[in-house]
């Protein structure tokens, strides 16, 4: 895609994130994908943030777009990643893309074997900001 949207992020999980890249080494692919997405963002305090918006340890649910069949993940931080197959690590590509985006944004996500796909954000699921918890 051309234009990237909009990425709102909460004060908390800027903090936490940035404390994770400092743990990274500088070059790391996944940090300068990452700091790229910390630096383009809206800051906003937890209690502030929609809730529509894709924060640390949300669920999301996905549509892909060619076929219109539907998938969640939850968008974790490395140390949570558990090989479920629910849940991103920030640290992805795409975990790095998802963080801060909207329900009604699309992206594209690589295909298994190659070539991509065009989801959507078709709601989120669970946001723990949204249900008071500030402390994951």
């Amino acid at each position: 895609m051309n234009s990237r949207p909009q990425v709102v992020l909460t004060s908390q999980d800027l903090d936490r994130l940035e404390a994770l890249l400092e743990t990274l080494p500088a070059n790391a692919f996944p940090a300068k994908e990452l700091r790229a997405e910390l630096d383009r963002s809206e800051i906003v305090e937890p209690e502030q943030i929609p809730p529509s918006v894709v924060t640390m340890n949300s669920t999301v649910r996905f549509s892909i777009d060619s076929s219109g069949d539907d998938f969640c993940l939850t968008l974790v931080y490395p140390k949570d990643v558990d090989g479920s197959g629910d849940k991103i690590s920030i640290l992805a590509p795409v975990g790095s893309a998802l963080l801060g985006l909207s329900t009604g944004d699309e992206i594209e996500w690589p295909r298994p074997g190659g070539g991509m796909i065009k989801v959507r954000i078709v709601e989120i699921v669970y946001q723990p900001e949204r249900e008071g918890k500030f402390y994951r």
